[in-house]
C-alpha cells in the first residue's frame, strides 16, 4: 500500500500520468471517494498520458466511455453512481476483451459483475488538496505499484 498527498492538481495529474507510465498491458483500477475526492480528475490525467486525444467525458449518464489506445485496445472509464442494481450493467457489453484498461469509478455499485481489481484508489481531500491511498490487489497490481514511488517528486 502506498499514500501520496497531492497539495495541488497538478500533483493530481502528476500521479495519473506516472500511473499511465508503469502500467501493465491489462489493468482493472477501481477508484473510491466522495464527490469531488478527484477520482474523475486522476482518470483524465491518465488517459491523457495514455494518448487519449479529444474530449474526455465524463460518463456519469452515459455510465461508460470508450477510448481507443495508441498500443491497442481500449480504455474503458465508467462512473457508476446512478446504477442502483449491478445487475443494470448486463446491458452495456462489458464482456467484450477490448478492454485492456478498465477506471471504474464507484466500483461498489457494480459489485459482483465487474471483473476482479488490480488497483484501488482510495482519494479524499485533505486541505486544499487531495489524498489516495493505493493498494495493489493482484500480481500485476504489486508490480505496478512497485514501479511508482521513484517516479513522483510529490510523494
Amino acid at each position: 500500500m502506498l499514500r501520496y498527498l497531492l497539495p495541488t492538481p497538478e500533483a493530481t495529474d502528476a500521479l495519473g500520468e506516472a500511473l499511465a507510465r508503469a502500467r501493465p498491458d491489462s489493468a482493472v483500477v477501481l477508484l473510491h471517494g466522495d464527490l469531488g475526492a478527484g477520482k474523475s480528475s486522476l482518470t483524465r490525467a491518465m488517459l491523457r498520458a495514455l494518448g487519449v486525444a479529444g474530449a474526455i467525458r465524463s460518463p456519469t449518464y452515459t455510465l461508460v466511455e470508450r477510448y481507443p489506445l495508441a498500443g491497442g485496445g481500449e480504455a474503458w472509464h465508467m462512473d457508476l453512481y446512478r446504477i442502483a442494481d449491478p445487475g443494470e450493467l448486463e446491458f452495456l457489453g462489458l464482456d467484450s476483451g477490448e478492454a485492456v484498461l478498465w477506471l471504474v469509478e464507484w466500483p461498489e455499485r457494480g459489485a459482483g459483475i465487474l471483473p476482479p481489481a488490480d488497483l484501488e484508489l482510495w482519494l479524499e481531500v485533505a486541505g486544499r488538496g487531495r489524498a489516495v491511498r493505493l493498494e495493489p490487489r493482484s500480481a500485476a497490481g504489486r508490480a505496478w505499484v512497485q514501479r511508482l514511488p521513484g517516479e513522483l517528486a510529490f510523494a
